[in-house]
C-alpha cells in the first residue's frame, strides 16, 4: 500500500452520486485488437513529470540556503499550516498520551500488526559471518545498522497510521540508533491520534509535523532544528517521490514508490465477488492513478467481476475516489492461458499480485518481479497492507524488475572482511603483482613485495625499461 490519498475537496453529494455509477471497467481479449496494445502498456516504467521535478528541485535548493526558515515557509504554503520551528517537534508524552484518544480495539489491533512486523523483520535481519575459504584466507562480511534513518509518514485524506507500524519497526529491529519521523500537519498543526500513537509504540525516536518534499529536503540536508539522517524512507505522492530521487547521492534511499497497482491471476476457481473486493480495496486509496488489472483465462469470471463491483461499489464510503480508477485505470484481460498471463505479470512487475488459481502456490512461484504476492484466496492483499509482516513500501511502476520492497536488511549496511596469513600473501602475491603491471599500478604490487620479498615485480620492471 504506497499510495498516498491526496489532500483535495470531497465532491457534493450530486457529484459523488455521479462518481458511483461509473462506466464499465475496461474489458479485452486476447483475441482483441486492443490486446498488443495493453500489453505494451503494462511494460512500462515510472517516470515523474519534468513540472514536479522542477518544483521540487526549488524546495531543495530553499533548504539548502534558508534551512528552517524555507521549510516554514512551505509548509505555511502546501499545506497551510504556519508554525515556527519550535513547534514543529512532537515529545514522546504527547505521542503516548494519543493513546487516550484511540480506540481499545484500534490499540489492540497496532500491538498485534507491529508483533508481527518485529517477528517478521528478526527472521530477516542479516547476520555476520566469517569463514577460512582458502588455506590461509579468511573472508566474511559484517552487517551493522544504518546510524540514524528518516521514515516520512503520508498524510493526506485518511490516517496512515499503518506506514508507521510499516516502516519503523524494521529499523529498530535493524538496531538503527536514532530513527527521525516526519509527517504531515493537519488544520492547526494537529496530527491524528492514530498515527502518534503507533509512533510511540513502535519507538520512533524524534517526530517532526512537517511534510511534503520540503520534510525530506530538510532530513536529506539537516537544518537548525531537523537533524540530517543517513537514510531516507517511506511512500509519498510526486512531490515526496520526486524529493527522495533528486536527493539520491546526498542520502541513500528506500525505493521510488507511487500509486498503487493490483494485478489479479485467476483462473474458473476463482471467486468473483472476491475478485471484485481485491480490486475495490486497491482502487481506493484516493490519488486516482492507481492501477488494477484482472488476468484470467475465464471469459466468465470477467463478467461475474463487472457484475460484483458494480454491486459492491455502492456501499463504499470513498467510491468517489474508486469511480475514477475503475473508469481509467482498471483492466479486465481474458488470456489465452495462466502461462500468459504469467508473462504479462513479469513484464508488468506490479507492486501487487494477487493469485486466485486451483494451483496458487504454482502460479506464484513463476512470477518474479512482483513487490509482494497473495497465494490464494485467503491471502487478500489488505492483509499485507495492515498486518501480515511483511512491509506495505513496494515498488511501483515497473521498478519491481530491479528493485525489492522495504526490508530489514535495508536498514543495515554491509562491509566485507579480508584477513591474510603470511603463507596465504606469499601465494597469491603474484596475482597482485601481474595485474599491478597490467594496469600500471606499481604501488599495489609493492604494497605486497613489501611484506614478501617477492622479486617477481622487480624483474619483470627491469624487462619493461
Amino acid at each position: 500500500m504506497t499510495s498516498v490519498p491526496s489532500r483535495r475537496p470531497r465532491l457534493n453529494g450530486n457529484d459523488e452520486d455521479a462518481a458511483a455509477r461509473c462506466r464499465p471497467m475496461q474489458q479485452v481479449s486476447y483475441k482483441d485488437s486492443g490486446f498488443d496494445e495493453l500489453s505494451a502498456r503494462l511494460n512500462r516504467q515510472g517516470e515523474l513529470p519534468t513540472d514536479v521535478l522542477e518544483i521540487v528541485r526549488g524546495v531543495i535548493d530553499s533548504v539548502r540556503t534558508q534551512g528552517d526558515e524555507a521549510v516554514q515557509a512551505f509548509t505555511a504554503r502546501f499545506d497551510d499550516v504556519d508554525l515556527p520551528p519550535a513547534q514543529w517537534e512532537i515529545s514522546r508524552e504527547e505521542c503516548k498520551a494519543a493513546g487516550r484518544l484511540v480506540s481499545p480495539e484500534f490499540r489492540r489491533a497496532a500491538r498485534a500488526t507491529l508483533s508481527n512486523v518485529k517477528a517478521f523483520a528478526r527472521l530477516g535481519r542479516r547476520k555476520s559471518w566469517s569463514r577460512v575459504v582458502r588455506p590461509g584466507v579468511r573472508l566474511g562480511e559484517k552487517f551493522d545498522p544504518i546510524g540514524r534513518v528518516g521514515v516520512y509518514v503520508p498524510g493526506g485524506t485518511a490516517p496512515l497510521a499503518s506506514t508507521v507500524l510499516m516502516t519503523v519497526p524494521f529499523a529498530k529491529v535493524a538496531g538503527v540508533r536514532e530513527v527521525i519521523v516526519c509527517t504531515p500537519p493537519g488544520a492547526g498543526g494537529s496530527v491524528a491520534p492514530e498515527v502518534l500513537y503507533a509512533l510511540y509504540l513502535t519507538g520512533a525516536d524524534r517526530v517532526f509535523r512537517v511534510g511534503g518534499a520540503q520534510a525530506i529536503a530538510a532530513m536529506g540536508l539537516g537544518t537548525p532544528t531537523i537533524p540530517a539522517v543517513d537514510k531516507i524512507v517511506g511512500p509519498g505522492n510526486a512531490y515526496v517521490t520526486a524529493a527522495k530521487q533528486l536527493m539520491v547521492g546526498r542520502v541513500a534511499i528506500d525505493l521510488l514508490a507511487g500509486p498503487s497497482e493490483l494485478l489479479v491471476l485467476a483462473d474458473s476457481t476463482a471467486r468473483a465477488d472476491w475478485v471484485a473486493a481485491d480490486l475495490l480495496a486497491q482502487a481506493e486509496h484516493g490519488s486516482g492513478h492507481e492501477e488494477v488489472v484482472l488476468l484470467t483465462t475465464s471469459k466468465k469470471l470477467i463478467q461475474q467481476v463487472q457484475a460484483e463491483v458494480d454491486r459492491q461499489v455502492e456501499s463504499l464510503s470513498r467510491r468517489n475516489y474508486i469511480a475514477k480508477v475503475l473508469e481509467r485505470g482498471t483492466w479486465l484481460v481474458h488470456v489465452r492461458s495462466m502461462e500468459q498471463a504469467i508473462e504479462m505479470a513479469n513484464r508488468f512487475a506490479p507492486e501487487h499480485v494477487q493469485v486466485h488459481a486451483a494451483n496458487a502456490r504454482k502460479v506464484a512461484a513463476a512470477v518474479t518481479t512482483a513487490g509482494a504476492i497473495y497465494i490464494g484466496g485467503y491471502s487478500p492483499v489488505p492483509l499485507g497492507d495492515f498486518t501480515a509482516g511483511p512491509s506495505h513500501v513496494l515498488p511501483t511502476g515497473g521498478a519491481g524488475k530491479s528493485f525489492s520492497g522495504l526490508t530489514v536488511d535495508q536498514f543495515q549496511r554491509k562491509t566485507s572482511m579480508v584477513e591474510y596469513t603470511q603463507t596465504a600473501l606469499e601465494r597469491e602475491g603474484p596475482v597482485v603483482e601481474e595485474f599491478g603491471r597490467v594496469e600500471g599500478l606499481d604501488a599495489h604490487a609493492c604494497s605486497v613485495t613489501i611484506r614478501t620479498g617477492s622479486t617477481q615485480g622487480k624483474r619483470r620492471q627491469g624487462r619493461h625499461e
